[in-house]
């Protein structure tokens, strides 16, 4: 069995923690206690060293397994699938045979359906991005079909380039993949997944980052389609200097399941990150779950860091879990801090907007434009920003614009 764990984490085997993020308690074989911090998780590439999902795991606990259950524990197609990309000097796309890539430069798979992927993966998309002049790249995938997939991207920013890679998904998808984002030294790279599935849709992703010395990472997750997609970004920053901004959009609409947990972990003198997620939730059964992680390690001084997360509830019967998580092992920080909060619209606002003229119903939709489209304007590009304005307009409008994109 090969397993890893994180850099500075003690070793750990499935024997030493038990089911997946726990361990056996010293009082008792039989006795379990939850991983405490968040760089102990039993990790591994191989889907057999993780035991059955039960929906008791931490990792789990807050998904809906049973609507996933294929993508975790049955067969996936792992070969190559039809991708358009943009031909820009600087940017490579190219299918590799999965034997001839360096796979878990950027992290390994904490639970058992990015594991399958893993495991079941027989090729993978490569996207290198060279050059200091900035360029764009939009990745484009439609219609996965309804076959259960294993799928793996490896995105490498050389040292000093600059560049915008867009991952955008639309259609039909029954998928479970791993991400990898390694950005070299001096690197300036902004990565957008973008999640426009069809209604019916299952997507699971564990999104891996590596920031080198001196370099920036900007990663944007936007989840506005499909049935469950969970997508959990996870950023290494190992070297001084490294810089994260990390941003999320999500409109949950009735019967609909939308996930991240996010993780940063600290591990160098001078680093610093920002997580910004927001998310509105309309229509019975909307659902929404935010984890955010920052651990600061014991070699992290002068840390600056701060994550936070804010949910609109627009309707009656939906849920949005918001946990925002900080672990700190050094005292010699220049801040740190986090901000969780879930509420309705502000009265004060459409009260505002209605004396000025404005109905009521166009007051609402002014308010949630305003709300997300704060995170939009930070992605810094004005043709993306234009259709996911147009994509929230359609969520508010009750039709679907996004499909409708760069196509």
């Amino acid at each position: 069995m090969t397993t890893a764990v994180p850099a500075g984490a003690p070793s750990q085997t499935l024997e030493s923690t038990g089911q997946h993020g726990f361990r056996a308690h010293s009082d008792g074989a039989g006795a379990f206690v939850p991983v405490q911090t968040r760089s102990e998780r039993f990790t591994s590439t191989d889907v057999d060293a993780f035991g059955a999902v039960t929906g008791r795991e931490q990792s789990w606990k807050l998904t809906p397994v049973a609507r996933v259950a294929d993508l975790i524990d049955g067969e996936l197609d792992g070969a190559a699938y039809r991708v358009d990309a943009d031909q820009v000097d600087g940017v490579s796309v190219t299918w590799a045979a999965v034997d001839a890539v360096e796979r878990g430069r950027a992290g390994t798979p904490e639970e058992r359906a990015a594991a399958n992927a893993w495991s079941q993966t027989r090729e993978v998309l490569r996207i290198d991005v060279s050059g200091e002049e900035k360029k764009r790249a939009t990745i484009r995938r439609a219609d996965l079909d309804s076959t259960p997939r294993a799928a793996h991207t490896v995105i490498t920013a050389a040292p000093l380039s600059r560049g915008l890679v867009i991952l955008d998904s639309v259609g039909r998808a029954k998928l479970t993949e791993n991400v990898e984002i390694i950005v070299g030294d001096g690197a300036d790279l902004t990565v957008v997944s973008v999640q426009g599935w069809d209604d019916d849709a299952l997507h699971l992703a564990a999104h891996f980052a590596t920031v080198g010395r001196d370099a920036k990472l900007k990663h944007v997750v936007v989840s506005l389609g499909g049935s469950v997609v969970r997508v959990n970004p996870s950023t290494h920053l190992g070297a001084e200097g490294g810089d994260v901004e990390a941003l999320g959009l999500y409109f949950s609409d009735a019967g609909q399941h939308l996930e991240q947990q996010v993780y940063v972990h600290h591990d160098a003198p001078h680093t610093k990150s920002r997580v910004t997620y927001k998310g509105a939730l309309q229509g019975e059964g909307a659902r929404s779950v935010w984890i955010g992680d920052v651990l600061i390690g014991q070699k992290a001084t002068g840390t600056d860091s701060y994550e936070q997360n804010r949910n609109l509830v627009l309707t009656d019967g939906t849920r949005a879990d918001s946990i925002p998580n900080l672990e700190i092992e050094t005292g010699d920080i220049a801040g740190a801090g986090h901000a969780s909060a879930t509420g309705r619209f502000d009265d004060e606002q459409l009260f505002y907007l209605q004396a000025r003229g404005i109905g009521e119903d166009e007051a609402r939709r002014l308010v949630v434009r305003g709300f997300l489209t704060e995170v939009v304007q930070q992605i810094g590009d004005p043709e993306l920003q234009e259709r996911l304005d147009a994509a929230i307009e359609a969520e508010l409008s009750g039709t679907d614009l996004l499909a409708a994109g760069e196509h």
